[in-house]
């Protein structure tokens, strides 16, 4: 008995003795770190918060130009929505000259004549205050066919001009600044198809004949 229990104490004192080891060697390596922590010097310090305040300065002029773009954006495009609708107010203009001037009581008379000078007074007013606004009409009329600004609704054949020049325009297109407020509605050219012209030597042959 008195054997086991002085192994049982040896033990005890061994696993004592190897717990204040590890201890030791625990504080040992922590001192060691922060020597190694403390061992950074002042030149050191002074290049790391250098670093630190740059992008600091970097993400603020960043933040700051963001900013700048969404206010003059928000300046510049703020009306954008208004001025598409107040587009309509252009084409009920076309549209009811399109319907006065196809009245048949009404053409050739004084009164048509007075109406239709007095819509083109209040149409010019309107894109005169539109252009003052930056909104500006689209030249369509004889010009190649842009996808950017202009939408293709129809091809009409036609050999004097190039395919796909614009030779109708069914809509007016507007821009507001350098942005597309509404693409132009076209009509484009296209090779006249060889079925036609066939009918056509057809036609002069027979008149030849």
């Amino acid at each position: 008995m008195e054997k086991e229990e002085n192994q049982n104490n040896s033990s005890e004192e061994q696993n004592f003795s190897t717990a204040e080891e590890k201890d030791k060697s625990e504080v040992n390596s922590n001192t060691e770190d922060k020597k190694e922590i403390k061992e950074s010097t002042p030149e050191e310090k002074i290049v790391e918060l250098e670093d630190k305040i740059t992008r600091t300065f970097a993400e603020m002029e960043n933040q700051r130009r963001r900013f700048e773009k969404e206010k003059e954006d928000a300046f510049e495009y703020g009306g954008y929505s208004f001025a598409k609708e107040a587009l309509t107010l252009i084409d009920n203009l076309d549209r009811s000259k399109q319907v006065l001037e196809s009245d048949d009581k009404l053409k050739e008379t004084e009164a048509l004549k007075k109406t239709l000078e007095h819509l083109d007074i209040i149409k010019k007013d309107l894109i005169s205050i539109f252009e003052k606004n930056n909104i500006k009409q689209i030249d369509s009329f004889n010009k190649k066919l842009d996808p950017n600004f202009h939408q293709a609704m129809m091809e009409i054949e036609d050999d004097t001009k190039e395919p796909g020049t614009i030779i109708q325009e069914i809509q007016k297109g507007f821009t507001i600044k350098d942005r597309l407020l509404r693409p132009s509605l076209v009509g484009v050219s296209k090779k006249v198809t060889k079925k036609e012209e066939k009918t056509e030597e057809n036609q002069e042959n027979s008149k030849d004949k």
